[in-house]
């Protein structure tokens, strides 16, 4: 009778071992599974966008005054007056200096005065060349005589012929002592100060104006390039960005107006100039900017934040968020850069969410959520300094 007993304990306690196992085993699969499932990164994202934008060739130029003019006296004497202040704006037609005008008017009157006297002299022997023209033909005078008149009424002729050029020169002279700018400009450093004798044609000007209204920008572009821009500029004039130093935010638009005509053996390349208005005079002559010279336009392209476009030896990458919350890596092409913005060639198509910022936490297959604020960098650390979802973060990448 006992095996019949102890045969359904046995049975008893074996199921609810198994029992026991599988709930262990289950146990222990949840737990790893929890453990696989890292939390999600934060990140911040924006679409990729499909729009026109410029092709454009960038080169670092200088800019150049359109016009200048070394001012210098074209006669010496004492420089009584200096009618301008140093840096200051002036029209052409405007008087600069005014030099001691006394020994030229003094000299004007002597010209003048010897011209009336030998126009006298001149009336004379015209009067006495016309008697003997008559004598001759009755042979009242010789002809000897008679050519003598003649001489005498041409030297007359020829003395104030002179003496008119004399009076023409001294006048000349006399309002060379007004020196008026030849340019509308703006003036730079005063050489020579008021009550100083000046010399005529001195090696050093006076004065040297710069007009910048409108300006000159030049600047370099390899000889690969030049086929294109000529094969552009003949539908038309290129425009021609700059952007300075100080104020990299805005664009001053110009024109391409100048093309060398040889390429600089030395470095392959070749020298153009852009014409700017800079009627609010941002450009300043011998100022260094960035250059951006339009050739055309891409349409329908790709353009996604620079701030989304990563480097790594094996080349260009970025992350796409896919519509399950993973990312997936995509090697890109770089194509025309737009400020913060750079077109993509292949690897990316317009409307997929690339990720702006927290890039260095992914892989390729991380689950991640899309942050509108600030992404923290860690514990203890200040956030990392980004924006809105749509916009490229401007801190460090995470």
């Amino acid at each position: 009778m006992m095996p019949l007993q102890v045969a359904p304990l046995r049975i008893t306690v074996l199921f609810l071992l198994l029992a026991a196992s599988i709930a262990l085993t289950n146990g222990c699969s949840n737990s790893k599974d929890q453990r696989k499932a890292p939390p999600a990164v934060p990140v911040m994202a924006q679409n990729a966008v499909s729009m026109d934008v410029p092709v454009t060739l960038s080169a670092i130029g200088t800019v150049e005054a359109y016009n200048t003019v070394s001012i210098t006296a074209r006669v010496g004497g004492q420089l009584l007056r200096v009618e301008f202040g140093e840096g200051q704006d002036v029209a052409a037609g405007d008087v600069l200096f005014q030099i001691d005008p006394d020994p030229y008017q003094a000299a004007l009157e002597q010209a003048q005065a010897n011209l009336e006297r030998d126009k006298a002299k001149q009336a004379n022997a015209e009067a006495d060349l016309a008697r003997y023209t008559d004598l001759v033909k009755k042979d009242y005078v010789t002809k000897e005589e008679y050519d003598a008149i003649v001489s005498t009424a041409a030297a007359a002729k020829a003395t104030v012929d002179a003496d008119d050029a004399a009076v023409r020169s001294a006048r000349l002279n006399l309002d060379y002592c007004t020196i008026r700018s030849p340019i509308a400009g703006r003036t730079g450093n005063l050489i020579v100060k008021q009550g100083n004798i000046i010399a005529a044609n001195g090696a050093e000007p006076l004065v040297t104006i710069n007009q910048i209204v409108p300006i000159y920008a030049s600047f370099t572009i390899p000889e690969e390039q030049l086929p294109d821009v000529r094969r552009y500029s003949q539908r038309g004039p290129l425009a021609v960005r700059a952007y300075p130093p100080a104020d990299s935010a805005n664009a001053y638009e110009g024109k391409l107006t100048f093309i060398d005509n040889g390429v600089d053996e030395r470095t392959g390349t070749i020298l153009l100039k852009a014409t700017f208005p800079n009627v609010n005079r941002a450009l300043w002559p011998g100022q260094f900017v960035r250059v951006a010279l339009v050739l055309t336009r891409q349409h329908a392209a790709t353009v996604v934040p620079s701030a989304a476009v990563q480097r790594s030896q094996q080349g260009d990458y970025l992350y796409v968020v896919r519509p399950d919350s993973t990312v997936d890596l995509r090697s890109v092409v770089q194509g025309t850069k737009l400020d913060d913005k750079v077109v993509i060639m292949s690897g990316v198509q317009a409307g997929e969410k690339v990720v702006t910022d927290g890039q260095l936490r992914l892989m390729p297959g991380s689950k991640v959520t899309i942050k509108t604020g600030l992404i923290p960098t860690g514990p203890g650390k200040a956030p990392a300094a980004g924006g809105k979802v749509g916009g490229a973060a401007k801190g460090g990448r995470h």
